[in-house]
């Protein structure tokens, strides 16, 4: 045995670490992916989902492999948790997925063990990368690849190149206590969101693929499947915008305190004095606005949408915060009334009192929307007027 191989076993071993194989009805393709699998490693275990083909025929030449039987199919996101259940059931740390259709080289197992172990954190969750542009690629699997980069980037802030590739590393020990929701091929969108909300970084690593070898099935089903996942991709992005970007922002805002905030994230962000200004305006015009209650999922999803400093712009619409509401709802009303002149009354007469509170709320919407966007073009014009002057003075400071 080859040195280099020697070694990766070595180290397979030595991270505990094993690989995930789960399989339906592949029989045409399941001998080759274990037996290139087991060149490397003996640690596998394969989860036999149901197959109604030759699946058992073959497995039974390989007994010294860890086997679950599932009596019926109940999809891919499954049968990877039922594997990974069992994985720290026997003590491994780490696990490497492989499906078992021949697109994947088990080859490339080795890339997984080598990007691990440069890894200082091993809280890592590895993604192999395909290459989509080689001429064998389907059109649907580049498109569906390309609107799932995108969907995850909204999620997660994280942009990458590949996100549905099934050919990964997952640290079983960072995501044994994280629930999961979904049993079939989304599973494996949940899972990498889920992650990177819990602190785990994903990445990408290169790895080879085949898509034209006659003997490949494919089991995704171009609607269904897609259906399902942008299902998914909607909560996602509701949990996201709703809980987990305002929970990090907020995460972030606290533990630096207000003074290096500003230092660090206001003065000394590489963003343009444009880009800064636009998002403290964007804050302040959210933050002022009559929409009670969805400020700061407004704020994000357009500091989003357009490409501003999304923590600058939540923390300027944080003018609203409950200490300064009686001021922006008497500036509003005020404000109102001076716009459409009409004069703040108060009637304790039942029926004048519900026409006055009609008319109040009125007056108030229109005095919010026009505090707001006055606040916001004066401030954000003064915060580019003084950012403009300080990025000089820093360009002058380091040219000098």
């Amino acid at each position: 045995m080859p040195a280099s191989i020697l070694s990766i076993s070595e180290t397979i071993e030595r991270l505990k670490c094993c690989v995930v194989v789960p399989t339906y009805n592949n029989g045409k393709t399941l001998k080759k992916v274990l037996d290139g699998i087991l060149c490397h490693t003996p640690n596998i275990i394969v989860i036999n989902d149901g197959s109604t083909d030759a699946t058992l025929d073959i497995l039974s030449a390989y007994p010294e492999l860890i086997q679950l039987h599932l009596s019926k199919n109940q999809g891919k996101g499954h049968a990877l948790r039922t594997g990974f259940k069992k994985a720290l059931e026997l003590g491994y740390n780490f696990a490497i997925t492989i499906d078992s259709d021949g697109q994947h080289f088990p080859d490339d197992i080795p890339v997984f063990i080598k990007a691990l172990e440069q890894e200082l954190s091993k809280k890592v969750l590895f993604i192999g990368s395909r290459n989509m542009q080689q001429s064998d690629v389907p059109g649907r699997s580049s498109f569906g690849n390309r609107f799932s980069n995108f969907w995850f980037w909204v999620e997660t802030g994280t942009w990458l190149k590949d996100t549905q590739c099934g050919f990964r590393l997952y640290p079983l020990q960072a995501i044994k206590e994280m629930k999961f929701y979904t049993p079939k091929f989304e599973f494996e969108i949940e899972v990498i969101v889920r992650a990177a909300w819990n602190g785990i970084t994903v990445k990408n690593i290169p790895v080879n693929i085949l898509y034209d070898d006659p003997e490949r099935v494919s089991h995704f089903r171009p609607v269904i499947d897609f259906a399902r996942i942008s299902v998914l991709n909607t909560w996602l992005v509701l949990v996201a915008l709703i809980y987990i970007k305002p929970r990090d922002l907020f995460q972030r805002l606290k533990k630096k305190g207000f003074k290096r905030f500003f230092y660090e994230d206001f003065l000394h962000n590489q963003d343009s004095p444009r880009k800064k200004a636009f998002s403290i305006a964007l804050g302040i015009f959210i933050g002022l606005s009559p929409l009670w209650g969805f400020h700061t999922v407004i704020v994000i999803f357009l500091a989003l949408l357009l490409k501003l400093n999304k923590v600058i712009a939540f923390a300027f619409s944080n003018i609203s915060l409950p200490p300064f509401i009686p001021f922006v709802l008497y500036l509003s009303l005020q404000t109102g009334a001076w716009v459409t002149g009409r004069e703040l009354s108060f009637s304790i007469n039942e029926v004048d009192e519900n026409f006055e509170i009609i008319k109040n709320l009125q007056t108030y919407i229109i005095g919010s929307l026009t505090l707001s966007t006055l606040s916001a073009l004066t401030l954000g014009l003064l915060a580019y007027i003084f950012l403009s002057i300080f990025d000089r003075k820093k360009i002058a400071m380091h040219n000098g």
